[in-house]
């Protein structure tokens, strides 16, 4: 025997079980099963190993090219396709697009190789893995509806950040409903829950994080939480009267399902809002349904129980006077009230006295439009025009989601015009000075 030869574990491990079938010291059939082969591979190999020694059991395709290998071209081809549209795109996602627009077929992982061969694609580093507990999902699609906000660059730099209102089904991962905001405000998920209620109806319950929106988290007596003030913020009340439990969750983790949808929307729904060149709301959230259809069939499971349990909208249940803000408010002497920095002045054809120190309720719809009611009936107002408000208002409060958002406002307001001093060179400046 001539030169060298290598041989994997499992070729050396069949050498001593070859010498006894020789020296029969074991049969055929007790071989086969200590080997875990086939009757006929070891009649095969025997007869092999007899004539070749050692040799015979290496396996015979070994060095030689596969008949089924892709040609390293159409690698390349599909590399620099990846390079230059699809530079941040996942393995996966990547060759989805490939096999859809550019019609290449090969395996998912032929293409992961490349990208990490060509350093276009590097694997997440192993991370501590953080336990909690599982919990395995809800039997029937409606019976619990996970909800929340994904503040995020979604148009990377072509446009400012917004925020993405997300409702995902715990039962079957399903994407239920998506909208685009410029924050996320209570306004804002008045206006999902109304689309999403239309569209498929109301869920038994809906699951959210302790946000203000959903629960009141001032303290109390030394105590927080909706358990221990008994009281209602706006979205709860609106839930309360349409028969829609409202969770809290006490983590992150254990609304696992929509936060995995937030990350998964981020990589995807970015991407793909790039590919099609939209970089409004606007057209983001017309393009949204038809994202929601595919995302659905790609990733949405089927549900222990078949049956929806989502309920029709009563009859009695108007979504218009149900998803409002209503706070109250007195009437002055002169009929008048202040809302939100703004004073507003009651018309009406009764005797004026008869409505001094009237308790009326101001409500303010999911778009932010006015309306006062008295005793269950519409009052016309007007709006005053205040030079005492406008010039001395009073301190605003704002939601630490609203926060960023007013800054900006207030920089580009406080931003020196183009003929401003400071925005001239030193010469200029001199010149202007003297």
């Amino acid at each position: 025997m001539k030169g060298y030869f290598t041989m994997n574990d499992k070729e050396v491990n069949r050498m001593p079980i070859m010498e006894k079938l020789l020296k029969k010291e074991i049969k055929q059939k007790q071989a086969a099963q200590i080997l875990g082969l086939s009757l006929r591979q070891i009649k095969r190999l025997k007869k092999r190993y007899k004539k070749q020694g050692a040799e015979g059991l290496i396996h015979k395709n070994r060095g030689r090219v596969s008949n089924h290998k892709i040609p390293s071209k159409e690698i390349d081809r599909a590399t620099k396709i990846v390079k230059k549209r699809y530079w941040d795109f996942g393995p996966t996602l990547a060759w989805e697009k490939l096999t859809q627009d550019h019609h290449l077929s090969f395996s998912v992982e032929t293409l992961r190789k490349a990208m990490i061969r060509d350093g276009i694609w590097k694997s997440k580093k192993q991370r501590r893995p953080r336990i909690h507990q599982m919990r395995e999902r809800r039997d029937q699609r409606g019976e619990l509806v996970q909800i929340d906000g994904s503040p995020h660059a979604w148009f990377e730099n072509r446009a400012p950040r917004c925020c993405l209102l997300v409702f995902v089904d715990d039962a079957t991962s399903e994407l239920l409903w998506l909208q685009f905001f410029p924050t996320e405000t209570i306004n804002a998920y008045f206006q999902s829950v109304y689309g999403y209620l239309k569209k498929d109806g109301k869920p038994l319950a809906f699951y959210s994080d302790k946000n203000g929106i959903f629960r009141i988290n001032q303290k109390k007596d030394g105590k927080s939480g909706l358990e221990d003030s008994q009281g209602l913020t706006h979205f709860g009340k609106a839930m309360e009267e349409l028969n829609i439990e409202l969770i809290a969750a006490n983590t992150a983790q254990a609304k696992g399902r929509v936060e995995k949808a937030n990350l998964t929307l981020q990589d995807r729904l970015v991407k793909e809002l790039r590919l099609r060149k939209i970089n409004t709301i606007k057209k983001a959230n017309q393009y949204l349904p038809k994202f929601m259809k595919e995302f659905n069939q790609k990733f949405a499971v089927k549900p222990k129980n078949q049956e929806d349990a989502h309920r029709p909208l009563l009859p009695t249940e108007n979504l218009e006077a149900i998803l409002v803000k209503k706070h109250h408010r007195i009437l002055s002497y002169n009929l008048e009230l202040q809302y939100l920095n703004k004073i507003y002045q009651i018309k009406t054809k009764r005797p004026t006295y008869s409505m001094r120190k009237a308790r009326v309720t101001v409500a303010e719809n999911r778009f932010g439009r006015i309306k006062i009611y008295y005793q269950g009936k519409h009052l016309k107002a007007k709006e005053l025009k205040y030079t005492t408000i406008t010039k001395y208002p009073k301190s605003e409060i704002i939601n630490t989601k609203l926060l960023n958002v007013k800054m900006d406002t207030i920089k580009i307001k406080q931003r020196p015009v183009l003929s401003h001093p400071l925005r001239q060179s030193y010469k200029q400046q001199y010149a202007y000075a003297n």
